[in-house]
């Protein structure tokens, strides 16, 4: 054989060895990667349901589940922040129901402008918050029980105030409507500008930094000076600010401000975002594009289930599975990249 024909032959070989370099760098990089899993997830979620039902990709298909996904995602960014900082809200899913109420109330009752009266409704939602970290922070008591009592207490204010009975858009509204949840893109559009915004809060700023830091470690967090208290306090603050807003724009969406819209359904599936995309419920470690990833998968399972014609009263049932299996895949990964196999 000539030295071309060994170098020729040499080549032929190295090649496939070359490739297979190259894909295990790159499983490697998308392995490291903390949303990884639920991405994937999320991708064989959206195949499986176009290929059975032929529709999943089609315009009209895509907007609905954006409906599904905006506002458990924009609830489930604050829920980040606070689980992050070592709490949670069960609260913010009345908050969310109370909001437009609160909206409708000043613009019909009291005549306050629309985007006035939309500040006034989210200033409201944020005092929530207040009364919850303060309860939390000051009187030391769990965040579960202040805000497992926050829940009766705001549900009770909406069901007495609206008489239980759902209320029209208010008519000086419906000029902002669209832009406000009603026109196809406009509800995840918000979305994702409020997850952009979040993300570069807790990943790049000293508001993140103090956040992880109070929830990775407390006592170590005060012995460097950070105020444990404000962050506490604040997180709560957004968390009801950002779930009164969820409750307005989807209140636009469905052009109505309906008293058994969110509760504890809304809450639950945005702590399950959070958890499904890497968030610790013991604090420390979470990720807000996770969280979105998080909504996605649950928005996905909904509209594909809805597509396929699952019965309802197995929706739960399946939908608790998918969290689990997303769960053990997300530990799994973790599990691999602390004994440094990825």
């Amino acid at each position: 054989m000539t030295s071309l024909d060994s170098q020729q032959a040499g080549s032929v070989e190295a090649a496939p060895r070359r490739v297979g370099l190259v894909a295990r760098r790159v499983a490697d990089v998308f392995l490291r990667w903390r949303e990884a899993s639920i991405v994937a997830v999320a991708v064989l979620l959206m195949l499986y349901f176009q290929a059975t039902t032929g529709i999943f990709f089609t315009e009209g298909n895509l907007i609905t589940v954006s409906q599904y996904v905006a506002a458990t995602a924009i609830i489930a960014v604050g829920q980040v922040l606070l689980l992050v900082s070592g709490e949670i809200d069960l609260s913010v899913g009345n908050v969310y129901t109370l909001a437009p109420f609160l909206m409708h109330f000043a613009i019909d009752l009291y005549g306050v402008p629309v985007l006035p009266a939309i500040a006034i409704a989210l200033v409201l939602c944020a005092c929530i918050g207040l009364a919850n970290g303060l309860i939390t922070v000051v009187l030391r008591v769990p965040s579960f029980v202040t805000t497992l009592g926050m829940l009766f207490v705001v549900s009770g204010i909406t069901l007495t105030t609206s008489g239980a009975y759902p209320v029209p858009i208010p008519e000086p509204a419906t000029g902002v409507q669209p832009w406000l949840g009603a026109a196809g893109w406009s509800e995840i559009t918000w979305a994702l500008l409020i997850v952009a915004f979040f993300h570069v809060v807790l990943t790049q700023t000293r508001w993140g930094v103090h956040t992880i830091a109070v929830g990775g470690n407390l006592l170590g967090a005060r012995e460097a000076g950070i105020r444990v208290g404000r962050i506490k306090i604040g997180n709560f603050m957004i968390c009801s600010t950002l779930g009164g807003f969820a409750g307005i724009i989807e209140a636009f969406r469905i052009d109505s401000i309906d008293p058994s819209a969110g509760g504890t359904t809304i809450m639950f599936a945005a702590v399950a975002a959070a958890v499904i995309g890497g968030t610790a419920l013991a604090g420390g470690s979470g990720t807000i594009i996770g969280a979105l990833l998080g909504a996605i998968v649950l928005g996905v399972l909904r509209d594909g289930f809805n597509l396929i014609g699952v019965s309802a009263y197995t929706f739960d049932l399946i939908i608790g599975v998918a969290i689990l299996i997303a769960m053990v895949s997300n530990v799994r990964l973790a599990t691999l990249r602390r004994a440094g196999r990825t």
